[in-house]
């Protein structure tokens, strides 16, 4: 393995940081400062590019069993247990490691009965060792609070909602199991923004990998094919993307992929995305 490829000594003690760059594999003027008192910025940004690019010749599967080998325990997986979650989380089990990785779901609380059901599936089907990251704030008393913010058509209300629900929920999570590297199954194709990403990044002071980032719809249709994957129970109704019940509709002529998302407001939930765009614009 090359000298240049990023490992756990590299980053010490993570503590999330509003400022980070998401996207990009960056920081911010102020986040460096804050890993550059650990004596780690220069090597781990310097790092992150070449071990990308080694990532990048890799398959899938080998990325993850990667992860495994250099984060051990720290290495998690997350799932939003939606239309293409069965690919990862069968690659994760068909590694057969010595122990299984901690899945994290983000349930918001408005998810289509058919995802509940769908995780009941996959979870036993997989056996996962599912860690369930839930807001602070019931749904109730969140409309009670602020309304349904989803319903105005602001993006700053989207973003709050995402914010509330998604993505303090992950980091929360991240945090609790100490998490150095986390997994997603986001791919370019998804959206504009997803485009210039790359295999490895640098997210909110921890290390983002997408394996599947290079993958089209129909190589993800084929290999859940080929494994005999159970599909979630919304593909067959035009579903080829799915997240909160009342932020996701089917197919039709006017939109497609994630255009069916949040009312055509955002592609994005802020999880993937840079923090200072997505609090400006908006899994």
């Amino acid at each position: 393995m090359p000298d240049c490829v990023v490992c756990p000594e590299d980053i010490k003690n993570p503590k999330p940081s509003p400022e980070t760059s998401y996207a990009t594999g960056t920081s911010s003027p102020a986040a460096k400062k804050i890993l550059s008192e650990n004596g780690t910025t220069n090597l781990l940004m310097k790092s992150i590019d070449e071990t990308s690019k080694h990532l990048e010749k890799l398959t899938a599967q080998d990325q993850l069993k990667w992860a495994y080998e250099k984060f051990d325990e720290r290495f998690v997986l997350t799932t939003s247990f939606g239309i293409q979650s069965a690919v990862l989380l069968h690659m994760t089990v068909a590694l057969k490691s010595r122990k299984k990785p901690k899945v994290i779901w983000i349930d918001t609380g408005y998810l289509p009965q058919e995802t509940y059901n769908y995780a009941e599936e996959l979870t036993k089907l997989f056996e996962l060792d599912l860690y369930v990251a839930q807001s602070s704030i019931s749904p109730a008393r969140m409309e009670a609070i602020y309304g349904k913010l989803w319903e105005t058509g602001e993006l700053t209300d989207l973003n709050k909602y995402h914010q509330i629900r998604k993505i303090e929920p992950l980091e929360n999570a991240l945090s609790e199991l100490d998490a150095l590297c986390w997994a997603s199954g986001v791919r370019k194709g998804q959206t504009k923004n997803r485009e210039s990403m790359s295999h490895i990044d640098y997210i909110r002071d921890r290390l983002t990998l997408r394996p599947l980032l290079n993958w089209t719809k129909k190589d993800i249709f084929y290999y859940m094919e080929n494994n005999n994957l159970p599909q979630h129970p919304l593909f067959e109704k035009g579903y080829s993307t799915v997240g909160d019940w009342h932020s996701s509709v089917a197919e039709d002529n006017n939109s497609k992929g994630r255009s069916t998302r949040f009312g055509g407001v955002s592609e994005e939930c802020g999880i993937h995305v840079d923090e200072n765009n997505f609090l400006g614009e908006g899994i």
